[in-house]
Protein backbone atom coordinates (compact mmCIF):
# COMPACT_ATOMS: atom_id res chain seq x y z
CA UNK A 1 0.00 0.00 0.00
CA UNK A 2 1.58 3.29 -1.33
CA UNK A 3 2.24 6.24 1.40
CA UNK A 4 -0.52 8.35 -0.77
CA UNK A 5 -3.39 6.10 0.59
CA UNK A 6 -1.84 5.33 3.90
CA UNK A 7 -0.17 6.87 6.76
CA UNK A 8 2.64 5.27 8.25
CA UNK A 9 1.26 3.49 11.34
CA UNK A 10 -2.18 5.02 11.77
CA UNK A 11 -2.54 4.49 15.54
CA UNK A 12 0.98 6.24 15.82
CA UNK A 13 -0.13 8.88 13.49
CA UNK A 14 -3.55 9.35 15.66
CA UNK A 15 -1.29 9.86 18.31
CA UNK A 16 1.00 12.47 17.38
CA UNK A 17 -1.86 14.20 15.20
CA UNK A 18 -4.02 14.38 19.33
CA UNK A 19 -0.82 15.20 21.21
CA UNK A 20 0.10 17.88 19.07
CA UNK A 21 -3.62 19.44 18.84
CA UNK A 22 -3.58 18.99 22.54
CA UNK A 23 -0.07 20.85 22.89
CA UNK A 24 -1.22 23.67 20.71
CA UNK A 25 -4.58 24.07 22.60
CA UNK A 26 -2.63 24.04 25.67
CA UNK A 27 -0.99 26.53 24.93
CA UNK A 28 -3.65 29.17 23.67
CA UNK A 29 -5.68 28.13 26.42
CA UNK A 30 -3.25 29.23 29.45
CA UNK A 31 -2.20 32.46 27.16
CA UNK A 32 -5.69 33.69 26.91
CA UNK A 33 -6.43 33.08 30.33
CA UNK A 34 -3.40 34.86 31.64
CA UNK A 35 -4.24 37.61 29.11
CA UNK A 36 -7.95 37.87 29.83
CA UNK A 37 -6.86 38.47 33.71
CA UNK A 38 -3.98 40.88 33.06
CA UNK A 39 -2.00 38.27 35.31
CA UNK A 40 1.14 40.50 33.63
CA UNK A 41 0.50 43.43 32.74
CA UNK A 42 1.98 45.07 29.42
CA UNK A 43 5.31 46.60 29.48
CA UNK A 44 4.91 47.79 25.81
CA UNK A 45 6.38 51.47 25.64
CA UNK A 46 5.85 51.89 21.76
CA UNK A 47 2.39 53.45 21.60
CA UNK A 48 1.51 52.34 18.13
CA UNK A 49 1.98 48.90 18.87
CA UNK A 50 -0.86 46.73 20.76
CA UNK A 51 -1.07 46.34 24.42
CA UNK A 52 -1.96 49.68 26.18
CA UNK A 53 -5.63 48.39 27.67
CA UNK A 54 -6.86 49.32 30.99
CA UNK A 55 -6.38 46.72 34.24
CA UNK A 56 -8.77 44.71 35.57
CA UNK A 57 -11.97 43.80 33.67
CA UNK A 58 -12.17 46.76 32.08
CA UNK A 59 -9.57 46.18 29.74
CA UNK A 60 -10.30 42.17 29.42
CA UNK A 61 -12.51 42.99 26.02
CA UNK A 62 -9.42 44.98 24.42
CA UNK A 63 -6.81 42.04 25.84
CA UNK A 64 -8.63 39.49 24.37
CA UNK A 65 -9.16 41.27 20.92
CA UNK A 66 -5.46 42.20 21.19
CA UNK A 67 -4.71 38.43 21.73
CA UNK A 68 -6.46 37.37 18.86
CA UNK A 69 -5.24 39.90 16.65
CA UNK A 70 -1.41 38.19 16.79
CA UNK A 71 -0.30 36.16 13.73
CA UNK A 72 1.16 33.34 16.27
CA UNK A 73 -1.95 32.94 18.27
CA UNK A 74 -3.87 32.29 14.36
CA UNK A 75 -1.21 30.13 13.38
CA UNK A 76 -1.24 27.75 16.56
CA UNK A 77 -5.08 27.87 16.69
CA UNK A 78 -5.06 26.43 12.71
CA UNK A 79 -2.68 23.79 14.01
CA UNK A 80 -4.59 22.90 17.14
CA UNK A 81 -7.83 22.68 14.31
CA UNK A 82 -6.29 20.82 11.74
CA UNK A 83 -4.14 17.89 13.99
CA UNK A 84 -7.81 17.62 15.85
CA UNK A 85 -9.05 16.77 12.20
CA UNK A 86 -6.31 14.40 11.34
CA UNK A 87 -6.86 12.80 14.63
CA UNK A 88 -10.68 11.91 13.56
CA UNK A 89 -9.97 11.02 10.53
CA UNK A 90 -5.73 10.37 9.20
CA UNK A 91 -6.83 10.37 5.48
CA UNK A 92 -8.76 13.39 5.42
CA UNK A 93 -8.84 14.88 1.88
CA UNK A 94 -10.48 17.57 -0.08
CA UNK A 95 -9.70 20.73 -1.52
CA UNK A 96 -10.18 22.91 1.60
CA UNK A 97 -8.74 21.03 3.94
CA UNK A 98 -5.41 20.18 1.61
CA UNK A 99 -5.29 24.23 1.80
CA UNK A 100 -5.78 24.04 5.56
CA UNK A 101 -3.27 21.58 5.68
CA UNK A 102 -0.73 23.76 4.30
CA UNK A 103 -1.94 26.99 5.85
CA UNK A 104 -0.84 25.06 9.36
CA UNK A 105 2.52 24.54 8.03
CA UNK A 106 3.05 26.99 6.86
CA UNK A 107 1.67 29.57 9.07
CA UNK A 108 3.00 27.73 11.84
CA UNK A 109 6.71 27.64 10.04
CA UNK A 110 6.65 31.54 9.91
CA UNK A 111 5.36 32.41 13.37
CA UNK A 112 8.79 30.16 14.25
CA UNK A 113 10.90 31.27 11.75
CA UNK A 114 10.17 35.31 12.00
CA UNK A 115 10.03 35.37 16.37
CA UNK A 116 13.48 33.88 16.44
CA UNK A 117 15.05 35.52 13.81
CA UNK A 118 13.73 39.61 14.58
CA UNK A 119 11.13 39.27 17.28
CA UNK A 120 12.48 37.19 19.87
CA UNK A 121 15.83 39.70 21.01
CA UNK A 122 12.95 42.30 21.79
CA UNK A 123 10.54 40.24 23.89
CA UNK A 124 10.12 40.59 28.01
CA UNK A 125 8.61 37.74 29.57
CA UNK A 126 7.28 36.78 33.19
CA UNK A 127 6.37 33.44 35.24
CA UNK A 128 4.03 31.44 32.71
CA UNK A 129 4.69 33.59 30.09
CA UNK A 130 7.46 31.77 29.68
CA UNK A 131 5.58 28.23 28.72
CA UNK A 132 3.38 30.11 26.52
CA UNK A 133 5.73 31.25 24.48
CA UNK A 134 7.94 28.43 24.56
CA UNK A 135 5.16 26.23 23.52
CA UNK A 136 3.98 29.18 20.54
CA UNK A 137 6.95 29.77 18.88
CA UNK A 138 9.17 26.72 19.16
CA UNK A 139 7.20 23.05 20.57
CA UNK A 140 4.03 23.67 18.12
CA UNK A 141 6.65 24.91 14.98
CA UNK A 142 8.76 22.05 15.92
CA UNK A 143 5.76 19.23 16.42
CA UNK A 144 3.86 20.47 13.28
CA UNK A 145 7.03 20.24 11.30
CA UNK A 146 7.94 16.63 12.30
CA UNK A 147 4.17 15.40 12.38
CA UNK A 148 4.21 16.45 8.80
CA UNK A 149 7.73 14.82 7.94
CA UNK A 150 6.91 11.21 9.56
CA UNK A 151 3.14 10.64 9.57
CA UNK A 152 2.03 13.18 6.86
CA UNK A 153 -0.83 12.42 4.89
CA UNK A 154 1.15 12.33 1.87
CA UNK A 155 0.59 12.77 -1.73
CA UNK A 156 -2.01 15.76 -0.66
CA UNK A 157 -0.51 19.22 -1.77
CA UNK A 158 -0.68 20.76 -5.15
CA UNK A 159 1.18 24.17 -6.18
CA UNK A 160 -2.28 25.42 -6.60
CA UNK A 161 -2.53 24.58 -2.84
CA UNK A 162 0.61 26.74 -1.73
CA UNK A 163 -0.68 29.88 -3.36
CA UNK A 164 -4.22 28.69 -2.17
CA UNK A 165 -2.71 28.97 1.38
CA UNK A 166 -2.04 32.13 1.38
CA UNK A 167 -5.66 33.37 1.54
CA UNK A 168 -6.01 33.37 4.89
CA UNK A 169 -2.84 35.36 5.82
CA UNK A 170 -3.11 37.86 3.73
CA UNK A 171 -6.64 38.22 5.13
CA UNK A 172 -5.48 38.52 8.52
CA UNK A 173 -2.54 41.12 6.79
CA UNK A 174 -6.20 43.14 5.65
CA UNK A 175 -8.25 43.14 8.65
CA UNK A 176 -5.03 43.87 10.81
CA UNK A 177 -4.97 46.88 8.78
CA UNK A 178 -7.82 47.90 9.14
CA UNK A 179 -8.40 47.49 12.49
CA UNK A 180 -4.84 49.31 12.87
CA UNK A 181 -6.23 52.47 11.21
CA UNK A 182 -9.48 52.77 13.39
CA UNK A 183 -7.09 52.64 16.75
CA UNK A 184 -3.78 53.25 15.23
CA UNK A 185 -2.35 49.84 16.78
CA UNK A 186 -0.84 47.05 15.43
CA UNK A 187 0.07 43.69 16.66
CA UNK A 188 3.97 43.59 14.92
CA UNK A 189 6.88 46.20 14.65
CA UNK A 190 7.09 45.66 10.71
CA UNK A 191 3.41 46.08 10.02
CA UNK A 192 3.38 49.23 11.92
CA UNK A 193 1.41 51.69 9.23
CA UNK A 194 1.46 54.67 12.32
CA UNK A 195 5.26 54.38 12.47
CA UNK A 196 6.63 53.32 8.63
CA UNK A 197 3.45 54.19 6.46
CA UNK A 198 1.66 51.81 3.85
CA UNK A 199 4.56 51.92 1.48
CA UNK A 200 6.96 50.34 3.82
CA UNK A 201 4.35 47.60 5.63
CA UNK A 202 2.82 46.62 1.84
CA UNK A 203 6.79 45.96 0.75
CA UNK A 204 7.01 43.62 4.42
CA UNK A 205 3.83 41.78 4.00
CA UNK A 206 4.66 41.10 0.42
CA UNK A 207 8.19 40.35 1.40
CA UNK A 208 6.67 38.09 4.07
CA UNK A 209 3.83 36.63 1.72
CA UNK A 210 7.37 36.05 -1.16
CA UNK A 211 8.72 33.82 2.27
CA UNK A 212 5.50 32.03 2.82
CA UNK A 213 5.63 31.15 -0.85
CA UNK A 214 8.98 29.35 -0.38
CA UNK A 215 8.68 27.89 2.67
CA UNK A 216 5.18 26.29 0.90
CA UNK A 217 6.81 24.87 -2.01
CA UNK A 218 9.71 22.86 -0.01
CA UNK A 219 7.03 21.72 1.62
CA UNK A 220 5.24 20.88 -1.50
CA UNK A 221 8.81 19.45 -2.91
CA UNK A 222 9.66 17.46 0.65
CA UNK A 223 5.76 15.64 0.07
CA UNK A 224 6.12 14.47 -3.39
CA UNK A 225 10.37 12.90 -2.72
CA UNK A 226 8.76 11.20 0.39
CA UNK A 227 5.47 10.07 -1.77
CA UNK A 228 7.46 8.64 -4.45
CA UNK A 229 9.38 7.12 -1.75
CA UNK A 230 7.34 5.29 -0.05
CA UNK A 231 6.29 4.33 -3.29
CA UNK A 232 9.06 3.00 -4.38
CA UNK A 233 9.59 0.28 -0.88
Amino acid sequence: MSNETAVQSPARGRVAFGATAILAAFGMVLNLVLTALGTYPSTQTVPTLLGFNEPGMAGMPGRVFDFLSYFTVLSNILVAVVMAMLWRDPQRNGVVFRVLRMDALLMITVTGLIYWGVLAGGVELQGLEYVTNTIEHTLVPIAAILVFLVFGPRGKFRVSTVFAALILPISWALVTLVRGAVITAYPYGFIDVARYGYGSVLVNIAGVAVFGVIIGLVFLGIDRLLTRTGRAK
